[in-house]
């Protein structure tokens, strides 16, 4: 067991970390705001007015994306029966905006492939430090479990990680189930366990679960994004270690 400190707050007695992945260890905004922009067009080709609508309901704001917006910290599949829904409003049935809705993002996913975004500066040396002193770390996020696969890989995190976790049915943030399954994955309590992210589910999740604590992190400093947390930091950098004594 380590003390890790965030500013003034020290949480003691840790055995494991939970990260966030878009937004907190991935830089993935340019990523995201392209995908939430080809979605709403391939939406908008098959239902005509509906896109600008849809760029809206995804965080999409000229060329920015709200790090707090439904495309930034959603599941795909809450992304996809909110996409569904914006298409029923326009008349047509529920199934059908459910596949007009999957096919979708479907496309617009194998449009930008697989590659995955850069890691914000530092991630990689905190993960190999925190791994090395024996704490038990892993990904927790909204992206598909493959996605989590993918960005593990392509960034060679997989020495440092014992866990890699992300939605694949309808079980994901805010629900505090989504953490103890996680830490059950990794042998450890949730009373042991800190939850690092960049939203308000990440930290409703770990509050609602027993984590030890909850770090919510903004590289742009709006920590309105991470509202509940514990403490805040603007770099992974503030997460630091302290001796027991």
């Amino acid at each position: 067991m380590v003390n890790i400190k965030c500013g003034n707050k020290v949480f003691r007695n840790i055995q494991a970390i939970l990260f966030d992945k878009n937004g907190t260890l991935e830089d993935s905004e340019t990523f995201l705001r392209s995908h939430a922009q080809r979605s709403a067009r391939i939406v908008d080709a098959q239902v005509p007015g509906i896109g600008e609508s849809l760029l809206m309901s995804y965080g999409v704001n000229s060329e920015h994306l709200d790090p707090a917006g439904l495309m930034s910290v959603a599941s795909r599949y809450d992304t996809e029966v909110a996409t569904a829904a914006y298409i029923a409003e326009t008349g047509k049935s529920w199934f059908e905006s459910l596949q007009i809705a999957r096919k979708a993002l479907d496309e617009a996913e194998n449009y930008l492939g697989e590659t995955a975004s850069p890691m914000f500066a530092g991630s990689w040396e905190l993960l190999k430090s925190l791994s090395e002193i024996g704490l038990k770390l892993g990904i927790l996020s909204a992206a598909p479990s493959d996605e989590v696969e993918n960005f593990v890989k392509v960034h060679q995190l997989g020495s440092y990680l014992e866990l890699e976790m992300g939605v694949d049915g309808q079980i994901g943030k805010p629900n505090p189930k989504f953490f103890l399954q996680a830490c059950e994955r990794l042998g450890v309590e949730a009373s042991v366990t800190l939850m690092v992210g960049d939203s308000v589910g990440d930290m409703i999740m770990g509050k609602n679960a027993g984590a030890a604590g909850c770090i919510g992190i903004s590289w742009v400093g709006k920590f309105e994004n991470v509202r509940g947390a514990d403490v805040f930091i603007k770099r992974l950098d503030e997460i630091e270690l302290v001796s027991s004594q």
